[in-house]
């Protein structure tokens, strides 16, 4: 699939080193297929060194040299990134953004006519080749073009292609999620050293139990309620420990931060 394709990012802050570290160890590219370019000199370097890559000295030259074109800047940045290379785009590359909150519409228009580009979502996880992507597609992307996307961001983690209108749901579900998980996890660890444990001890009990019944919860492919009702005895420990979680409306206030994180990101798009 990518054989004869080259990838250069413009951006390498901590999501495109995911990425590229991401790719070059699933095998999907090679170093010498791989370049960047970036603004922080001392940062394209590191990435040079660290991945054996290729750095390019402006956006012109990494944008000829590239088959795919992944833009990973920041929202308030991109305007100038896509008027620089707009004028290099000759030999019709694809180009992918992680710009959160930047529309297929915006980059369309200041990019030339049929260029191929899929949005993308990705989440911090995406660190640890963990995340969680969705994406969506251009007018001008072609199957093909998106298999190649999915399966760029799948080297990272599991990767989902979504209409473009849900992408504000996803910025507030799986982009913003991490944080919600986190402030549980916190919150779990406090409560084990308020009942005695050893701090670390308390952290890695609760990050395995995070961590386990996530696998199972994928492994099984049951629902979360059935799998609830397995661990749940009655009248026992379990069923008294979820009786306060619904005396505090847990479900319903996870439920509204989400919805909150969505909203906030529609208004942010506009912005």
């Amino acid at each position: 699939m990518f054989r004869d394709q080259s990838i250069g990012f413009i951006g390498g802050g901590n999501m495109g080193e995911a990425l590229i570290r991401g790719l070059i160890s699933a095998s999907l590219f090679s170093a010498d297929r791989v370049s960047v370019f970036d603004v922080i000199e001392p940062r394209v370097k590191y990435l040079e060194k660290e991945f054996a890559i290729k750095a390019r000295g402006d956006i012109a030259e990494l944008a000829r040299t590239s088959t795919i074109i992944l833009l990973s800047v920041k929202p308030q940045t991109i305007s100038a990134v896509l008027d620089t290379l707009s004028g290099h785009l000759s030999h019709k590359p694809l180009v992918i953004s992680i710009a959160a909150g930047v529309a297929l519409s915006t980059l369309e228009q200041r990019l030339p006519e049929k260029t191929a580009v899929v949005r993308v979502m990705p989440n911090a996880p995406a660190l640890v080749q963990a995340a969680a992507s969705a994406l969506s597609r251009g007018k001008a992307v072609s199957d093909a073009q998106m298999e190649m996307s999915l399966a760029l961001f799948g080297a990272v983690g599991k990767a989902v292609e979504i209409d473009e209108k849900l992408m504000d749901g996803v910025t507030g579900l799986s982009g913003s999620g991490p944080a919600y998980v986190l402030l549980m996890i916190e919150a779990l660890i406090d409560a084990g050293v308020l009942m005695g444990l050893p701090r670390q001890a308390a952290k890695e009990l609760v990050v395995q139990t995070v961590a386990g019944t996530s696998k199972l919860l994928e492994t099984t492919g049951k629902h979360p309620a059935e799998l609830r009702d397995m661990i749940t005895s009655p009248g026992g420990t379990t069923i008294h420990g979820l009786q306060v979680l619904e005396s505090y409306s847990v479900r319903g206030a996870l439920m509204e931060c989400v919805e909150a994180a969505t909203k906030r990101s529609a208004e942010l798009g506009k912005q």
